[in-house]
C-alpha cells in the first residue's frame, strides 16, 4: 500500500431522494465520519462542482512548474514548493473536501448511474448504495469506471460494509492525489514516500497515537501529523546519508563528544529547530532538548526515525482540529 503524501479527514456526500432515509443513515453512521446529505440531485451536482473544481480545495496548492531547456537532448527543470503540502493543514475548510459520494439508484430527477456519469471527471470516489438497481446495471457502471463500489441496502451488515468501504475509498482518494508527485519526491530526499515498510510504520503510528491527518514535511524530511484534538507531532525520517550529514556538521562545529557519539552510533535523531535544522554552537549546552531516541525502519533502505511533540507556536499557522470541526459541522438535507 502506498503512503499518501498528505491525508486528512474528508467529507462523505450522501445523495438519496428520501429525507427520512438520509436522516436515518446519517445518524447510524460512525459519528466521526463527517457527511453532507442531499435529497435533490441538482443541488448535489452544483455543490460538488463548487467544492471539487480545479480552483478550489486543498489540491489547488499542489502544483509543480516544468521548464524545458532547448538542448540537443531535451532536459526539464522542475520547481515544487514542498511547504505548500503541510500548509494544507492550516486551511480551515480542508475537512469539507468531498472524497466519497454515496448515491441511491432510483431517484426522480436522474438515477444514480446518470449522476455518477455527470461527475465522472471529479476525483471523488463513488458508491452505489441502493435497494433497486439490477446487479447487471451496477457491474456495467463499474466496468465503465462510473462507480467504485456497489452495495445493496438489503444486504446483511450493509451499514458496516458501507463504513468500511468509505474508509478504504477515502484513503484511495488521497493516494490518487499523491501519485503525480510521488516519483518526483522519491528521486530526492523523500524516498520513504514510496517505501511499503514506511507506509506500514505510519499505519501503526496512526492506530497507536490516534492520528487522523498527516502531511509531507520539508525540513527535516518527514511527516507532520495531528490527532483529533489538533495536537501536532513531527515524524522525522533520516537515512544513513542524513545521519552522516548530522554527524559531520556537528563535528565541524565542535559539538560535545557525547552528542557526536550518539549520532555516530545512531542512538538519537536530532531536530534543531532554527536555521537549516543542523547543529550549531548555539546548541552546545542545550542540545539534549532537541533529540529523541532513534528507532529503525528497515525497508528498501534503512531509515532512522523519531516522533517529536510540537507546540502550536512552533508551527507557522493554526490548524483547526477535527474535533472542533465535528462539533460545529451540521449535516444538511
Amino acid at each position: 500500500m502506498n503512503l499518501p503524501i498528505y491525508q486528512h479527514p474528508s467529507l462523505t456526500v450522501l445523495i438519496d431522494d428520501s429525507d427520512n432515509f438520509l436522516r436515518s443513515l446519517s445518524f447510524q453512521l460512525d459519528p466521526t465520519l463527517a457527511s453532507k446529505a442531499f435529497h435533490d440531485t441538482r443541488s448535489a451536482l452544483h455543490w460538488l462542482r463548487q467544492q471539487s473544481g480545479p480552483c478550489t480545495g486543498a489540491e489547488r496548492t499542489l502544483s509543480a512548474s516544468f521548464d524545458a531547456y532547448p538542448r540537443e537532448v531535451p532536459q526539464y527543470g522542475v520547481a515544487l514548493d514542498l511547504e505548500q503540502i503541510h500548509r494544507i493543514s492550516f486551511q480551515r475548510k480542508r475537512f469539507l473536501t468531498p472524497s466519497v459520494v454515496v448515491v441511491d439508484y432510483l431517484m426522480p430527477q436522474m438515477n444514480g448511474i446518470e449522476l455518477c456519469e455527470a461527475i465522472r471527471d471529479l476525483p471523488c470516489k463513488k458508491i452505489l448504495f441502493t435497494g433497486v438497481a439490477d446487479e447487471r446495471v451496477a457491474v456495467d457502471a463499474f466496468n465503465r469506471g462510473l462507480i467504485d463500489r456497489y452495495i445493496k441496502k438489503s444486504d446483511e451488515n450493509a451499514l458496516d460494509r458501507l463504513e468500511r468501504e468509505i474508509e478504504t475509498l477515502q484513503r484511495d482518494f488521497f493516494t490518487a492525489r499523491s501519485e503525480p508527485l510521488r516519483d518526483l519526491l522519491a528521486l530526492h530526499s523523500y524516498s520513504f514516500v514510496s517505501d511499503p515498510a514506511v507506509a506500514t510504520l505510519v499505519r501503526e503510528l496512526v492506530a497507536e497515537r490516534g492520528i487522523v491527518e498527516h502531511y509531507l514535511y520539508q525540513n527535516p524530511a518527514g511527516l507532520l501529523m495531528y490527532d483529533t484534538a489538533g495536537k501536532p507531532l513531527l515524524l522525522v525520517m533520516e537515512t544513513e546519508a542524513g545521519m552522516n550529514a548530522h554527524y559531520e556538521i556537528a563535528n565541524d562545529n565542535n559539538a560535545p563528544q557525547s552528542l557526536l557519539d550518539a549520532l555516530q552510533e545512531r542512538r538519537v535523531i536530532p531536530y534543531f529547530r532554527d536555521g537549516d535544522g543542523m547543529y550549531t554552537a548555539a546548541y552546545r549546552n542545550t542540545w539534549h532538548r532537541y533529540i529523541e531516541a532513534a528507532q529503525v525502519c528497515r525497508g528498501e533502505q534503512t531509515y532512522f526515525w523519531a516522533l517529536f511533540e510540537l507546540s502550536a507556536d512552533q508551527l507557522p499557522g493554526e490548524a483547526l482540529s477535527y474535533n472542533d470541526f465535528l462539533r460545529n459541522h451540521q449535516v444538511t438535507y
